[in-house]
């Protein structure tokens, strides 16, 4: 009877057992149900999101070619820009040291014309004196040293060794003249043209000297002209500080002058340059 009773007992336990085990089994089946479930939402989302990127991708690249092109061509016209500004930069110095070129051989022109004029002006004046000489008579005044008639002849030779371009020879005249006889009505002139052999010569220091001793001689009509050629004398040894200053003193104590206008020309192409 006993045995029995185990043998019922174990029986109840075994499908006790069996029953927990079933219901463990069908509530795993459940959680793995769920859990497939969710797995299966969520890879049908990342296959979803895939799909999107896969679609998104092309639009991607081509948005990134059109940023690298722009980038690039917004480079190319870039350095395109600084390539014309540095070759119109280059140009506009170009243009600007042939500018200052020319305009130093403009004034180098000019000033070869004025020294050429200058020239012609001086020779014509020598020979008016020379000729205006031999036609009048010189005023006798006693002299130590020199007669008047032999001041004159000394004078006309000297003046004619200037013409002829012996300036040596006239320079030797017209010093000697003008130291035998300060007091001569020719003196001035003497000074004049001694310091006009140097000025040919191109000893423009020397002229310079030279010219400003004729303002010593009282009533002389050559003051203008050594003033002018005080201030051409200047320009060419290139103290355009002093030229100025020399034509200004024309302009402004010679007004009547026939190299007025000379000076204020002068005055302009100074200031220009």
């Amino acid at each position: 009877m006993i045995n029995n009773f185990i043998k019922s007992i174990l029986s109840i336990i075994i499908v006790f057992s069996f029953t927990i085990t079933v219901a463990q089994d069908s509530a795993t089946k459940r959680e793995m149900k769920k859990i497939n479930t969710k797995i299966n939402q969520q890879n049908i989302r990342v296959d979803s999101l895939d799909t999107q990127i896969r679609l998104l991708l092309p639009e991607l690249q081509n948005a990134l070619n059109a940023n690298l092109k722009a980038k690039e061509q917004t480079d190319s016209v870039a350095i395109l820009l600084i390539n014309r500004i540095n070759m119109m930069q280059n140009k506009m110095r170009l243009i600007e040291d042939r500018t200052a070129y020319i305009d130093s051989v403009n004034f180098e022109i000019l000033a070869q014309l004025v020294m050429i004029e200058n020239k012609i002006v001086t020779l014509t004046n020598s020979f008016t004196e020379m000729y205006t000489l031999k036609n009048n008579r010189v005023n006798d005044k006693v002299s130590s040293k020199i007669s008047p008639t032999e001041y004159k002849r000394i004078y006309i030779e000297a003046l004619s060794s200037y013409q002829n371009g012996e300036y040596e020879k006239a320079v030797t005249g017209f010093s000697g003249l003008v130291m035998s006889d300060p007091g001569s009505d020719l003196a001035d002139n003497s000074q004049y043209w001694l310091a006009e052999c140097f000025y040919s010569q191109k000893d423009f220091k020397r002229a310079i000297i030279e010219f400003e001793k004729v303002f010593t001689y009282a009533g002389t009509d050559k003051d203008d002209d050594a003033q002018l050629k005080i201030g051409l004398s200047y320009q060419s040894i290139g103290n355009v500080t002093k030229a100025k200053e020399e034509f200004q003193r024309l302009v402004d104590y010679f007004p009547g002058s026939e190299y007025f206008p000379k000076a204020k020309e002068a005055l302009k192409q100074l200031s220009l340059n």
